[in-house]
C-alpha cells in the first residue's frame, strides 16, 4: 500500500499544507514590503544641522539645512554632513526590512535553514 501525503523517495510531509504556509509567508511579505515602502525614515548629522528624509523604497524625500552649516568657504563640510545623515536614514531602512523579515522567518535561521535539502 502506497503511503499518503510526503515526497516522493519517503522524505516526510505534507505538499499541501507547505505550499499552503509558502502562500501564507508571500503574503505577508508583500504586506510588510508595502508597510515599509510607506514609513519615512529621518536621520540628523551634526548635531541635527543637517536632516535627510528617506522613503522606505530608499527614495531621498527631502533635506533641511540649519542656516549656520551653510558656510560658502567648507562646503565640503555640508557634503560630508549630508552623506552621514543620508546614509544613517538608509540604514534605518535596512534595520527596519531586517527586523520585519526575522519577525516573518521566526526561527528558520535564514535561506534554507532547518530544511534537509
Amino acid at each position: 500500500m502506497a503511503k499518503r501525503g510526503g515526497f516522493p523517495g519517503g522524505m516526510p510531509g505534507n505538499m499541501n499544507n507547505l505550499m499552503k504556509q509558502a502562500q501564507k509567508m508571500q503574503k505577508q511579505m508583500e504586506e510588510n514590503q508595502k508597510a515599509l515602502e510607506e514609513k519615512e525614515f529621518t536621520a540628523a548629522a551634526g548635531g541635527g544641522a543637517v536632516e535627510v528624509t528617506v522613503s522606505g523604497k530608499r527614495e531621498i524625500t527631502g533635506v533641511k539645512l540649519k542656516e549656520e552649516v551653510v558656510d560658502p568657504d567648507d562646503i565640503e563640510m555640508l557634503e560630508d554632513l549630508i552623506v552621514a545623515a543620508a546614509n544613517e536614514a538608509l540604514r534605518k531602512v535596512d534595520e527596519e526590512s531586517g527586523a520585519m523579515m526575522s519577525k516573518l522567518t521566526g526561527g528558520l535561521g535564514g535561506l534554507g535553514g532547518g530544511f534537509p535539502f
